[in-house]
């Protein structure tokens, strides 16, 4: 330049450092405009450079299973098995579920809410994706105490586990199901530091269990647990370093190693909740 300034040479830079930097682009743009800039960029779109976190939630609420599978197909093919977190919303076909196990041989967080993974499937698809610190089975309505065995199993590692409901569902679920899932919880994944089960069925039984077994517990997301019933003292005398959240309760409580938090849930909360909802039951209120 005239003035003597450095010029930066974006082109040079090594494909690595550009897949950092793009991963911080829509995904849109990602696969449309900048592999049409230069060489150099195309071929680190085109490699796995940018392809470590694959996280098409929202692009994938609006598309046809065909489409979502093409997708991830070109995706995880570019990352050559080397992502590290895939998060994909309402995922349905058996085929893309052992496809992903397949390549996850790098695979830390895997985030599958409202999809249509079954207890079959995950059976068959755990013992392959043993390197998991970080599942969300949210809204997942075809899988129960079968499904978080086996990822209790075979994921060993498993630190952060969220299983939301859909408020307003109960008339379509299984209570007892659901408490044997806070018996498979208890059982087979007692590493847990995380675990959010909002608006399940589990009961009080269910989360003494958990309470019990799983030692490390730091976080207990309860919201719309109604079946719950625990009062603030049991927290406070047998597990003060657990943050709980419970709607019924609404005092606070601090000590000088933990923090508890009992309050109803926010307006934030209900917003939540609610376009969660509508995502299911939206027909209702065309």
């Amino acid at each position: 330049m005239a003035d003597g300034s450095e010029v930066r040479a974006w082109a040079e830079l090594i494909p690595d450092a550009l897949g950092l930097i793009f991963c911080n682009l829509p995904l849109k743009e990602i696969l449309t405009v900048v592999p049409r800039v230069c060489k150099s960029w195309g071929m680190a779109v085109s490699g796995p450079y940018c392809w470590q976190e694959i996280d098409i939630h929202i692009w994938s609420k609006s598309r046809e299973p065909e489409q979502l599978d093409q997708m991830l197909h070109m995706l995880i093919e570019r990352s050559c098995g080397s992502f590290r977190r895939l998060s994909v919303f309402g995922l349905r076909t058996e085929s893309m579920f052992t496809f992903i196990a397949d390549h996850a041989g790098s695979l830390e967080r895997l985030e599958l809410p409202r999809s249509e993974i079954s207890d079959s499937i995950a059976q068959l698809v755990a013992p392959r994706l043993s390197s998991l610190t970080y599942l969300d089975l949210s809204y997942c309505k075809r899988i129960g105490p079968r499904a978080i065995e086996a990822f209790g199993k075979h994921c060993r590692s498993l630190v952060v586990l969220r299983r939301r409901m859909y408020p307003l569902e109960d008339f379509v679920r299984e209570e007892n199901c659901q408490e044997e899932e806070a018996f498979a919880i208890a059982k087979m994944m007692t590493k847990l530091r995380h675990l959010e089960i909002p608006f399940h069925l589990a009961t009080t039984r269910g989360v003494l269990e958990i309470l019990s077994k799983c030692r490390d517990l730091e976080y207990l997301d309860l919201r719309g647990c109604w079946n719950v019933k625990l009062d603030e003292q049991y927290f406070i005398g047998r597990h003060s370093g657990v943050k709980v959240l419970i709607p019924e309760l609404v005092k606070g409580y601090r000590s000088h190693s933990s923090e508890f938090l009992w309050r109803p849930m926010s307006d934030d909360d209900v917003e939540l909740y609610w376009d969660e909802f509508k995502l299911t039951y939206g027909d209702f209120f065309a």
